[in-house]
């Protein structure tokens, strides 16, 4: 694929190619961002979405929440958020009013997997990964012995 730089055409993009490349193609189409674009600076949107998720898990009542920070160890988030709810119903419940409260609050889309079941919702909110879980389904799983640094503690 190239890309118009100026008057040249450019062989290889770099990421602000990409970036102004995904914007316009946003703002054409109308279409919302789902996840932030690759590269780009977001430290700043990823921070405010981990503040609006957790509050949002506060205020539905979510047990034993834990973020775990991704930056410079994974690139498929800057932070990954885990938490538990009492029962299937219950997770079900804090999963839709959390998706609900992005969309509304920050024009977040996310993208949700496993809301129907209730054991386990993973909620894909670009910048943040949002696992809740029945209790049974986490003891077992045990993503945060997988994400933590040895020696560290979740925030």
């Amino acid at each position: 694929m190239l890309f118009l730089r100026g008057a040249g055409l450019v062989g290889a993009p770099d990421e602000e190619d990409f970036v102004l490349t995904y914007s316009a193609h946003v703002v054409s189409t109308g279409a919302a961002p789902v996840a932030p674009v690759a590269g780009a600076d977001t430290s700043a949107e990823s921070d405010s979405t981990l503040a609006r998720i957790l509050t949002s898990l506060s205020d539905d009542k979510a047990e034993d929440v834990v973020s775990i920070d991704l930056r410079g160890r994974s690139e498929i988030a800057d932070y990954m958020v885990i938490a538990s709810g009492r029962s299937s119903r219950q997770v079900s419940a804090i999963a839709e009013k959390l998706t609900e409260r992005l969309k509304q609050e920050a024009g977040i889309f996310c993208k949700v997997e496993g809301k129907d079941q209730g054991d386990w919702v993973l909620i894909d909110a670009g910048d943040v990964i949002v696992h809740i879980f029945r209790p049974e389904v986490r003891d077992f799983y045990q993503l945060e012995k997988m994400w933590l640094m040895p020696g560290k503690k979740a925030g």
